[in-house]
């Protein structure tokens, strides 16, 4: 049976950027655009400019009356709730109902969960992870996210909130303040943010030359950091050095929590290379248990940095169904509806 509304939403809420796409039963993305994230102080006005945006891309391509439903990765997002608890990475005040705000501006059922968690179903379905029952995504951009799945399901804990990895303390004695309130957290060192934070402090703390000190120390971004080492220039060789030896070390921790046949990097900073995926290696192998050693993988991530959450997220939009106020009822992630035949 053919299926009277063949699309959903998939929306990716991160912390810099929100992209958004009309995804059909195959899994192809049809139409996407993003919006800036934190343009808007007030949560309202970023719904309106959300939904505005979408249903102009859904006007785009004919697709008014299509849309089945919407589904949201987003920063600590609850999936059990349909809430936004505690985006340490967001500029509004949390709690957020966003399924709830999202669904009464739009009109179709919207299910929600962790922004990593929609990445791994991304990869999962369609990427890197295709085939593997046991792996941990690991996500590198404004923060550090993470999706755990154990025997091909995702975890999510008895509070929805499972896998927070981001925020596993590396650093317990002067480690650096986490947007979380916590010191220490992986995220403030293996971030795009926490690279930039790296350079600037191995500027202010040394006089090696680096190309680094002809910008504005308060402006250096992590992309500048990689152009700079791509250039060769040492002080930001060693910054990479530094954050992939730290992720390397936790991702040996994190090996005997689940036993994961590989780790799947996601994100801005994935895309380094060895830059970045050769000290990670090196670490990983040095501080894995024993039983462990050489079985493990690290495979970077096989889809657009866009497409692999947008997937994800999308996959839960088959799933979502109506609110009953003024809780989300809870969904589970199946497969999407089967294709139209050619």
């Amino acid at each position: 049976m053919i299926n009277s509304k063949p699309y959903v939403i998939g929306i990716d809420m991160g912390g810099t950027n929100t992209v958004f796409g009309i995804v059909d039963a195959r899994g192809v993305v049809l139409a996407s655009n993003s919006i800036k994230t934190r343009k808007h102080s007030n949560i309202d006005d970023y719904v309106a400019e959300l939904c505005e945006e979408i249903n102009r891309l859904i006007v785009s391509i004919d697709a008014q009356d299509k849309i089945y439903g919407i589904g949201i990765g987003a920063p600590n997002a609850n999936y059990f709730t349909g809430m936004i608890e505690d985006g340490v990475n967001l500029p509004w005040p949390t709690p957020i109902p966003f399924a709830k705000m999202m669904a009464d501006k739009m009109g179709v059922p919207v299910a929600i969960t962790n922004d990593a968690n929609a990445a791994a179903i991304g990869e999962m379905t369609y990427g890197a992870a295709r085939g593997l029952k046991d792996f941990i995504m690991i996500t590198l951009g404004t923060g550090v996210g993470s999706g755990i799945v154990v025997n091909g399901q995702l975890v999510y804990g008895h509070d929805g909130f499972a896998g927070e990895l981001g925020h596993v303390i590396v650093k317990r004695n002067n480690g650096r303040l986490c947007g979380c309130g916590r010191t220490g957290c992986l995220e403030t060192y293996c971030s795009a943010t926490g690279v930039a934070r790296t350079a600037r402090e191995y500027l202010e703390m040394t006089d090696t030359p680096s190309l680094l000190r002809n910008l504005p120390v308060d402006e250096i971004t992590s992309k500048d950091v990689y152009d700079a080492a791509m250039a060769g220039d040492k002080l930001a060789k060693d910054v990479f050095e530094y954050t992939g030896t730290i992720l390397g070390e936790a991702l040996a921790d994190f090996t005997v929590f689940t036993a994961p046949e590989a780790f799947i990097l996601f994100g801005g900073l994935a895309k380094s290379g060895e830059l970045l995926l050769k000290p990670v290696r090196e670490a990983m192998e040095k501080n894995m248990l024993s039983i462990w050693k050489g079985k493990v993988k690290i495979i970077p991530s096989e889809l657009k940095e866009a497409d692999a959450a947008v997937l994800g997220a999308s996959a839960l939009g088959w799933e979502a169904k109506p609110m009953a106020a003024p809780e989300v009822i809870a969904v589970t992630v199946a497969a999407a509806p089967e294709a139209p035949k050619a």
